[in-house]
C-alpha cells in the first residue's frame, strides 16, 4: 500500500490547474521609413530646368527662379505628385533651337501652378518668326503642353513672345486658369500661328481674366465639354472660335461659354468652324456679353464648309451639326471694316437648328450674300 500525504495531494492538484507557459511574443520587422517630401524646393539658373525635373516627385513646393532652359529642352513637370505647388519667380527663359517642343509641360493632379508679382516666361519667339507659322520656315516649338491637369489651377502667369501655339489643353478635367497674360503682340508683321489657347479631350475647364495678344485664335476649342472663357481680351488674333471640329479623334464639342469679353483688332470677332464633308457634333456653345470692335474680315463667322480657309469650301455639308446655339448680347456697332462682313451663315441642309439669336448688334461692313439655311430669327443677308 502507498501513502500520499495530504500536502503533496494539494500540491499536485494547483500544478494539473495550472496554466500553460507563456510563449514570448514575435516582434515585427521594422516597416522601411515613408520619405517625406521637403517642403520647398527652389531651382535656378542654367541647371534649373534639369534639377527641378530630377526632384519633382520629392518636392511638395518647387520655385523656379530665373530658371534658364537649355537650347532643345523640355522644362519638364509631367511626374508630379498630387497636390504638388509650382511657383514661377523672376524671368524663366529658354534657349533657341529649330525643334518642336514642348518648351514646358506639366500635369498632375491637384497641381497649383502660379506666377510671383513680377515673373515672366520668356521664350523670345521672335528668334523664329519668319511669317511661315507653323507650316513653313523654321520649325517652331509650341509653348506650354498643359495635358492631363486634373482638378489643377493656374493662377497670374505672364507669358511674351512665343514662337507658335502658347498653351495646349489637353485631357483636362477640373482645371482652372485665372489671370493669365499671353501677349505676343510684338509678332504681329512676322508671327503665325500663335494661337493663345487650344483645348481639345477636355472637360470641366474655366478660363477667367485672360489677355491674350496674338496673331491666330484667341481660343479654339476643338473638341471638350463644360468649358468656359469669360472676362477675357483678344487682340490681334482670329477671335473666339470653336473648331475647326472634325478630322480628329474626338470630334465633340458640347456645352461651352463665352462671356463677357471683348474681341478687338482682330480677323474675327466670333468664329465657329466645321470641316466640310467631315463628322462630328456643336451643340451647347453660348456667345453672351461679347463687345467687338476693329474687326477686318467677319464679325460672325458660322461655316459648316470650312476646308483650310474661310469660305473657301463647296457647299456647306451636314456632317456636323450645330445645335442650340445662342448668341446673344453682342456689342459691334461699327466694328467691322468696310471691306468685311458683318455675318457670315453657311449651313448644310438640316444642320443647323435650335438656335437663339438675340440683341446682337454688328454693323460696318458688307452684308454677305450667299449664306445658306440660315435658321429662323437669324440676321444674315
Amino acid at each position: 500500500m502507498v501513502f500520499v500525504f495530504p500536502a503533496l495531494l494539494a500540491s499536485l492538484a494547483v500544478l494539473g490547474n495550472a496554466s500553460p507557459v507563456a510563449q514570448p511574443a514575435i516582434t515585427p520587422a521594422p516597416k522601411a521609413p515613408v520619405a517625406k517630401r521637403a517642403t520647398s524646393c527652389t531651382f535656378s539658373g542654367s541647371n534649373g530646368a534639369a534639377s527641378a525635373s530630377a526632384s519633382q516627385t520629392a518636392c511638395s513646393t518647387i520655385v523656379l527662379s530665373n530658371v534658364a532652359v537649355p537650347s532643345g529642352v523640355t522644362l519638364d513637370l509631367s511626374k508630379l505628385p498630387d497636390d504638388t505647388s509650382v511657383i514661377f519667380q523672376g524671368t524663366t527663359t529658354w534657349g533657341y533651337k529649330e525643334w518642336a517642343g514642348p518648351l514646358l509641360q506639366i500635369q498632375g493632379t491637384g497641381i497649383k501652378i502660379s506666377g510671383a508679382s513680377g515673373a515672366l516666361l520668356n521664350p523670345d519667339g521672335a528668334r523664329w518668326w519668319d511669317g511661315g507659322g507653323g507650316s513653313s520656315g523654321k520649325t517652331k516649338p509650341k509653348f506650354f503642353a498643359a495635358h492631363n491637369l486634373i482638378s489643377s489651377s493656374i493662377t497670374n502667369l505672364h507669358i511674351q513672345n512665343t514662337p507658335v501655339q502658347a498653351v495646349s489643353i489637353n485631357g483636362a478635367n477640373g482645371l482652372t486658369i485665372t489671370g493669365m497674360t499671353i501677349d505676343s503682340s510684338a509678332g504681329d508683321s512676322q508671327g503665325k500661328n500663335t494661337d493663345g489657347f487650344d483645348i481639345g479631350s477636355s472637360t470641366n475647364v474655366v478660363i477667367d481674366g485672360a489677355n491674350v495678344y496674338n496673331q491666330d485664335d484667341c481660343v479654339a476649342i476643338n473638341s471638350g465639354t463644360d468649358i468656359t472663357f469669360q472676362n477675357g481680351v483678344c487682340s490681334g488674333g482670329h477671335g473666339l472660335s470653336i473648331g475647326s471640329v472634325g478630322g480628329r479623334d474626338n470630334n465633340v464639342v458640347d456645352t461651352v461659354t463665352f462671356y463677357n469679353s471683348e474681341v478687338k483688332n482682330s480677323v474675327n470677332g466670333i468664329r465657329i468652324k466645321g470641316i466640310e464633308n467631315d463628322t462630328g457634333t456643336i451643340k451647347g456653345v453660348t456667345y453672351n456679353k461679347i463687345t467687338l470692335a476693329s474687326i477686318s474680315k467677319y464679325g460672325i463667322l458660322i461655316e459648316q464648309n470650312y476646308d483650310g480657309g474661310d469660305l473657301d469650301g463647296g457647299t456647306a455639308s451636314s456632317g456636323i451639326p450645330i445645335t442650340g446655339l445662342t448668341i446673344e448680347n453682342i456689342s459691334g456697332s461699327g466694328a467691322v471694316s468696310s471691306s468685311g462682313y458683318d455675318v457670315v451663315v453657311t449651313c448644310g441642309s438640316g444642320a443647323c437648328t435650335g438656335w437663339t439669336w438675340s440683341n446682337v448688334v454688328v454693323t460696318g461692313g458688307k452684308k454677305y450674300a450667299k449664306c445658306t439655311n440660315v435658321p429662323s430669327g437669324v440676321a444674315c443677308s
